[in-house]
């Protein structure tokens, strides 16, 4: 398999190419961070508009709840060592 790799000139369009490097520069990211996307955004690509698939995107409270208690942990777990980071996690707890 081979590709051709394709530069902007006046027969094609350049905005196109552009968008194309930055979808292949957010993969990029995503993958040396490890990081999935965010789900609303993946129901937007897939073209899902309706009001269910908007609600199972939405976070449980249950899930808000665990992940605040998780920074809370590492908060507390960083507090001697680190108290800097410590005071940061729990300030993005704090935010919900």
């Amino acid at each position: 398999m081979s590709s051709v790799a394709t530069f902007p000139t006046q027969a094609n369009n350049s905005a196109g190419y552009l968008s194309k490097v930055g979808a292949a520069a957010r993969a990029l990211l995503a993958a040396l961070l490890a990081v999935k996307p965010y789900q609303e955004l993946a129901v937007k690509e897939a073209g899902a508009t309706s009001l269910s698939a908007r609600v199972k995107a939405k976070f449980s409270p249950r899930e808000r709840a665990r992940d605040i208690a998780a920074l809370y942990a590492e908060a507390n777990r960083y507090e001697s060592t680190m108290p800097n980071l410590s005071a940061e996690l729990r300030f993005m707890a704090s935010r919900g």
